[in-house]
């Protein structure tokens, strides 16, 4: 047992969980500022070997990343890479700043290694971001950096296009790929655009976009992605792999949280919300797995879910994914995870 997890976790578990995620994130943003923060981090993370690896055009330092929602004001890109990361998916981005859902709105369920969260994209906008956004782009030695676009949460459906649009516009030169979250369980309706109808719409103006944009910035196109929900039929599943394919997409990030609750023992499992950790990895692998045989292994996959060892980090590389992102992993397993999975790999 890790001195993370025998000393430092149980005190935190006194505290809120967001303040503890604030926390953390103001330390990392602090110790990536200087020289010595740089390379106590560092230390945290230990040696690990390089693992390179090529996709959607775009050099990955190795398989491992965090999943958006964990630096969601685009703050400690740095911080995330110094811990070992290979790429960190920021946000989740709106046009206009957003307070999110009322606190508390984060949950452990520790006895059943998972986190209910009913967060509702609280971000500072994309106008705030897009400084901070530029000046890790421009880095040498940075990570791949995605960006997770979403709905802001009073846009009709009907005019969700807009949304996503102005967010691709404003990030675009300083982004290495776009993700488009149409999948959160905590802004009302958004899973609705999943459906074809509104899918289809969505998709093809945004890769529309995405050849207008790259053209007047005289740069390549974008790897656009999906993340989609885990709670989805196989024929949803269907049609959404359908319009991915028909339209070019460049990947799915499977999955976003889950509003099941299978098994679980702890008594915040009644909190609403979507639930991440480990009663989501076997899910998120039968995911991956029919996704990989579907599209006959031609569509690129990030595998996110209940990913805190390495053997979790294999199972969705087996399942097909070439890529794994983590979120909930990280709280538990602590800042160590990454150097520590990567010399096991």
């Amino acid at each position: 047992m890790t001195v993370y997890k025998k000393l430092v976790f149980p005190v935190l578990r006194c505290f809120d969980a967001e303040s503890v995620h604030d926390w953390t994130v103001r330390l990392l943003e602090y110790s990536q500022d200087s020289k010595l923060g740089q390379s106590l981090v560092r230390k945290l993370a230990g040696e690990y070997p390089r693992r390179p690896l090529e996709l959607f055009g775009l050099t990955f330092p190795n398989e491992l990343g965090v999943a958006a929602g964990f630096d969601k004001d685009i703050r400690i890109v740095s911080g995330l890479s110094l811990l070992g990361f290979g790429h960190v998916e920021v946000g989740t981005l709106t046009p206009e700043p957003q307070r999110g859902n009322p606190r508390p709105r984060i949950f452990r369920l520790h006895e059943d290694q998972a986190i209910i969260n009913r967060m509702g994209f609280p971000n500072c906008g994309v106008a705030d971001a897009v400084d901070r956004l530029q000046s890790f782009y421009d880095l040498q030695n940075r990570p791949i950096i995605g960006i997770s676009l979403g709905k802001q949460k009073n846009t009709p459906l009907s005019d969700a296009a807009a949304d996503y649009r102005h967010l691709m516009k404003t990030v675009y030169p300083f982004a290495d790929y776009l993700t488009v979250n149409v999948s959160s369980p905590n802004t009302p309706g958004l899973r609705e655009l999943q459906s074809r109808g509104y899918l289809q719409e969505l998709i093809l103006t945004l890769m529309k976009d995405n050849h207008d944009l790259a053209k007047k910035h005289g740069i390549k196109t974008k790897p656009v992605l999906l993340k989609i929900a885990p709670d989805l039929t196989w024929q949803q599943l269907d049609a959404i792999l359908e319009v991915a394919e028909e339209n070019g997409i460049s990947g799915i990030i499977a999955t976003n949280t889950t509003l099941a609750r299978n098994s679980l023992t702890s008594a915040g499992k009644v909190e609403k919300g979507g639930l991440s950790g480990r009663p989501l990895g076997k899910r998120c692998d039968e995911i991956i797995k029919y996704i990989h045989k579907y599209t006959s292994g031609h569509l690129p996959i990030i595998g996110v879910g209940g990913i805190f060892t390495v053997e979790d980090v294999v199972a969705k590389l087996e399942a097909g994914a070439s890529l794994v992102q983590v979120y909930t992993g990280l709280v538990y397993e602590g800042p160590g995870m990454a150097g520590y999975i990567l010399r096991l790999l």
